[in-house]
């Protein structure tokens, strides 16, 4: 998962969990691609004191996933479902319909199973 992918998932699953202040600054060097210089000025703090903050946010937010291992659950679940689709595809160009919906089926259980 690359890197930038991987921060906004685990925000977007753990964010409200930081302070307000850790999630605004967080949002800021994330999402708006901003600068350390950019957040430390309209912040009022340090270069350091943001990089600092960006670093302990990311340890927070890893901390929560290597626990909770909900963003993990959640890719999972994502593929799982494009794979649904797929069969879905296939069964409806009728090749081997009966096997598409058994592996549909399968995928369907296991699913049901992860949540």
């Amino acid at each position: 998962m690359d890197r930038i992918y991987e921060k906004t998932m685990l925000f977007d699953f753990y964010g409200d969990l930081l302070t307000e202040h850790q999630r605004s600054v967080y949002r800021d060097a994330v999402y708006h691609d901003l600068s350390l210089g950019e957040i430390a000025e309209e912040r009022g703090i340090t270069r350091q004191g943001v990089h600092d903050m960006i670093r302990r946010c990311d340890k927070i937010l890893q901390g929560y996933e290597n626990k909770l291992h909900l963003v993990e659950r959640f890719s999972k679940a994502r593929k799982t479902i494009g794979e649904i689709e797929r069969l879905t595809v296939k069964a409806e160009k009728d090749i081997d319909r009966q096997e598409c919906l058994r592996d549909v089926r399968r995928l369907c259980h296991e699913l049901l199973n992860e949540l």
